[in-house]
């Protein structure tokens, strides 16, 4: 099965080193370590045989769904380290997942790795222990959802655009804004947009709302989409509340959507590339586009938790991951881009215009995902956190 995007319209091989530590003669006692626990956890690189991972749906392949996409088998049979995954398909749930403890890695978009980070959640990682880091792009090697008060807290995944997804048959020509969701009116089939739209179920689905404004009324002085004040708040809130009427579902599973898009009447919504990706594969009349407002995005970070029980396999996992085969099987099976440039050449699944294709070139039209302060660059100390973010969200979704 090959997967291509269509952009006008939103996985891992590497050859690993067994690394084996022998010791002879009796081991005096090492003394008092004032390093993070991360650098303490790597003076013994004894591998744990695991690794247990939160993962978006479609970011680590063993191959189940098609064999040519498997990025698990030959990490698990090079290191030794079984590949343990819980899919998650939103951020909260993912922050509430490794709240909880027992994982050792997530896959962290920008709105919920500073949670993580003030919450202690997650630890620093040692980027000496991994090799390839300096093969990532250098506009995300010390991205601020990751890289916090000059630590890094993780490594660099994946990336791209929350993209809008239409249906062709309704739509001849792509979508050239996102008001075809903040507002109401008719489709060029001549039929109204109720009930045939969804929106995204997550708080920072706020920030989609404040971009629209940003182009729609720019009387509001909105800056940054994720760095709001009172008034620029509301704003987005009101446009949130009208948008409700008209939808039909606010998703959040991946699958649950493609379903709709196949068999409930949904013509337009927010989305990611992976479900694009599985509705083109499936023969459905499916296409994406960003529209002249730009969009948000995620650029996802495997970050590790604060006490990773499989500390090494972690670290081990955390530089295959950014191999430049992997990274090439990730974008291919999920319609993203690779952190590391270059794995856009010479990848048979993504091929020679896959990374063009998948819109590598949008890179400065999107706003990443962040977690919402209320000190901000923008506005000083008056920003909205995102604690109010998700209140509210909960009640617009409500009908309230």
């Amino acid at each position: 099965m090959r997967f291509v995007t269509d952009f006008s319209g939103k996985l891992i091989l590497m050859t690993a080193v067994a690394l084996t530590v022998t010791a002879c003669g009796k081991k005096e006692p090492p003394p008092p370590s004032t390093e993070p626990a991360a650098t303490q956890a790597a003076a013994d690189l004894t591998l744990e045989g695991q690794v247990d991972i939160v993962a978006w749906p479609g970011y680590i392949e063993r191959g189940e769904s098609d064999k040519s996409y498997d990025w698990v088998t030959r990490f698990e049979t090079d290191t030794g380290c079984k590949a343990n995954v819980k899919t998650a398909g939103t951020s909260d749930e993912m922050v509430s997942l490794m709240t909880q403890g027992g994982y050792d890695l997530v896959t962290a978009s920008g709105d919920a790795s500073l949670r993580l980070v003030r919450g202690g959640t997650v630890q620093p990682i040692d980027i000496t222990r991994i090799p390839s880091y300096d093969s990532i792009d250098v506009r995300l090697r010390e991205a601020p959802w990751h890289f916090v008060d000059g630590k890094h807290y993780g490594v660099p995944y994946q990336w791209g655009p929350n993209v809008l997804m239409y249906n062709t048959t309704v739509f001849k020509t792509a979508p050239t804004s996102w008001n075809v969701l903040f507002e109401a009116r008719n489709f060029p089939d001549g039929k109204p947009n109720k009930g045939r739209i969804q929106a995204y179920d997550g708080p920072i689905y706020i920030a989609d709302a404040a971009l629209y404004l940003m182009s729609t009324k720019p009387e509001l002085g909105i800056k940054d989409p994720y760095e709001l004040n009172e008034a620029q708040y509301k704003a987005a809130l009101d446009l949130l509340r009208k948008q409700h009427p008209l939808i039909q579902r606010y998703w959040h599973d991946a699958n649950v959507q493609v379903q709709d898009f196949t068999n409930e009447g949904v013509v337009a919504s927010s989305s990611w590339p992976f479900q694009v990706n599985t509705l083109v594969a499936n023969k459905q009349p499916i296409a994406s586009t960003v529209p002249e407002e730009g969009a948000t995005g995620w650029a996802d970070t495997t970050m590790m938790h604060a006490q990773a029980k499989h500390p090494n396999c972690a670290y081990k996992w955390m530089e295959w991951s950014i191999d430049t085969k992997v990274q090439g099987d990730v974008a291919a099976w999920f319609g993203s881009l690779p952190v590391v440039p270059a794995a856009c050449s010479g990848n048979a699944l993504l091929g020679p215009e896959g990374c063009k294709t998948n819109g590598y070139g949008n890179f400065e039209k999107i706003h990443f995902w962040r977690t919402p302060e209320a000190k901000c660059a923008t506005q000083g100390d008056a920003c909205v956190p995102y604690s109010r973010w998700a209140t509210d969200y909960v009640a617009i979704m409500g009908g309230r």
